[in-house]
Parts: structure tokens; C-alpha cells; sequence
């Protein structure tokens, strides 16, 4: 698995962005609006979808060593790390890319920033009926995610596979109302992401994130087609650790991207739980912000 270092991000930073891509007091509390400074032995809570992947056992451990408790908080949606860290329930979560905490942020008024990456990850197209895209036929259905910034990715994947057109082109806000239907292929619908596995049975193909691939009993290479993710407009699909903004400058959360960033078992298990397909990113926090900031306006631009 290779990984990009800063001169490449520089590169990625340089391009337009215009592709797709719950309550007791915790260390937030006491650490982060401080003036960032870390406190040993502190328990710190990360909300993950899918907290069984295998980087995040040796990523506890790691921490553990450090003398910071990681707590794990696993969620069943996409839809809840976010609120549940605004909340101030959670101090931090590693889930979403740069366009979805966009979205959540213009959407809610919140404030959540990135403080580190972790790894941009292909979107996928799989299916239970067909081996090859090539092989879906006309008129037949795709299901892709219900939220705003997968759908919009998903859309530009199924475009790339040359079952749809959009009319826009494809951008980061594509929805199904983009679509022109007289010149696609197939018709599309809209689940929840965590719905769209289940789906397998009833439609020609599903796009399905990541997390969800291998509990539906598929691999990553199962996938008939994928976005690009080394295409130099995929920064805002970098995945992130994501606080709130007052909590930007703690030590410990700080450290804890730098953890999971360099730790050899870490990254091992982000290897493994991705199915080798995720390419690991260490990219700096005030290319992220500025990236998030972006998009933010970008999403404040076509509601």
C-alpha cells in the first residue's frame, strides 16, 4: 500500500475540487479548550462505522502505549458520528471525507473540522447477478447511497462506467434529478447506504461504501467498476479525523492522528480491512481545513 506525502498533496490541493466524490462528559471536557495541552492516561471517545475493522484493535493498543485510553464508539449509520460529536459525546470521529463533513456542517451549522487524514478509499459497483458491467442491460436499476455527497460520487462512478449521463457533467452535487435519463442506460435509486448491500437481490447493481462491502459477503474485488482515487481533484474524498473546532489544537487528539497514521499494525490493518484497496494519505491539517472550507462554500452555492 503506498503513501502519499505532502509534496503530492501539495499537487492535489493546486486543482479545482470540483469532482464527487450520542451524553456524559468526556475528555473534550477536560482537554482541548485549554490551549490543547494533553493529559496522560486520559480517556478519549472515537465514534468509527465498523469498529471491528482490523486497524482499529492495534490502534487502540498503539494509543495505549502512548498512555491515552482510546474508546471506541461504533455506529450503524453514517448519519449519527457526526451529530453525536457535536453533541459532545463523542471527541472525535474517523468515518467521512472532506465533501460529506461539508455537507453535515452547511446542513446543521456545525463547526467540526479535520485535524488529520487517514486514507481516500474507491467507491465500488457490485452486483450478485452480473460479472461485468458491460453485462447490465438496458432499463435495468442501480441503487447507490441516499446522502447528498455518496450519491453525487456514486453518480459520477456509474457515469464513468458509461451507464449513465449526468447532465452537469458530474460534480460533488449531482442527485438524481442530474440525471438525463433518455441518454442512460439504467434507472437509478436512492437507499440508505446501509441498505444498498441488501439490495443485491432486487436490482442489477449497488454501489456500496466501503464499510459495508465485506458484511455483505463480497470482497473488493468483486467491484465491476470504480472511481479513480488518484485523480488530482480526489482531495476532498480523503477520509478524516474529524473534532469539533474548538478542540482543533489538542495535543492527544493530535497525537493519536499521528498514531494511526505511522503505526505499522495500523496501517497493516487498514490494508487488510480495505482489502488493500485503500491508499493511506498523510496530508496537513491546513490543507484539509482549507479544502473543507471549499466544498463548504461550494455546498452553500447550490442549495
Amino acid at each position: 500500500m503506498s503513501r502519499r506525502t505532502t509534496s503530492v498533496i501539495a499537487a492535489l490541493v493546486a486543482v479545482p475540487l470540483f469532482v464527487a466524490l450520542a451524553g456524559c462528559a468526556t475528555a473534550a471536557s477536560n482537554a482541548g479548550s485549554d490551549g490543547g495541552e494533553s493529559k496522560a492516561d486520559e480517556v478519549v471517545k472515537i465514534g468509527v462505522v465498523g469498529k471491528g475493522d482490523e486497524q482499529w484493535a492495534p490502534f487502540v493498543d498503539a494509543a495505549a502505549a502512548e498512555g491515552i485510553t482510546v474508546e471506541l464508539v461504533d455506529f450503524g449509520s453514517y448519519e449519527q458520528p457526526n451529530p453525536a460529536l457535536t453533541e459532545g459525546e463523542i471527541d472525535l470521529n474517523q468515518f467521512q471525507h472532506i465533501v460529506y463533513l461539508a455537507e453535515y456542517n452547511e446542513n446543521s451549522g456545525a463547526d467540526l473540522t479535520p485535524i488529520g487524514s487517514t486514507a481516500i478509499y474507491p467507491l465500488g459497483l457490485y452486483s450478485t447477478k452480473y460479472d461485468d458491467v458491460d453485462d447490465i442491460k438496458k432499463g435495468e436499476t442501480v441503487a447507490v447511497p441516499d446522502d447528498a455527497s455518496n450519491q453525487a460520487r456514486s453518480l459520477n462512478v456509474l457515469q464513468q462506467a458509461g451507464l449513465i449521463e449526468l447532465k452537469s457533467g458530474g460534480t460533488p452535487y449531482s442527485d438524481l434529478a442530474d440525471i438525463d435519463t433518455e441518454k442512460s442506460k439504467v434507472k437509478v435509486t436512492a437507499l440508505e447506504a446501509a441498505i444498498t448491500p441488501t439490495s443485491l437481490p432486487d436490482v442489477a447493481a449497488a454501489i456500496i461504501n466501503n464499510d459495508f462491502v465485506v458484511n455483505a459477503g463480497l470482497t473488493f474485488e468483486d467491484a465491476l467498476a470504480t472511481d479513480d482515487v488518484e485523480d488530482p481533484n480526489a482531495l476532498p474524498y480523503v477520509n478524516v479525523f474529524a473534532t469539533r473546532a474548538e478542540d482543533a489544537d489538542n495535543e492527544t487528539y493530535l497525537k493519536l492522528v499521528e498514531i494511526f497514521q505511522t503505526d505499522e499494525a495500523v496501517q497493516e490493518g487498514l490494508a487488510e480491512s480495505s482489502g488493500g484497496t485503500a491508499l493511506s494519505l498523510e496530508v496537513p491539517a491546513t490543507d484539509l481545513v482549507d479544502s473543507l472550507k471549499k466544498v463548504q462554500k461550494e455546498a452553500a452555492e447550490n442549495k
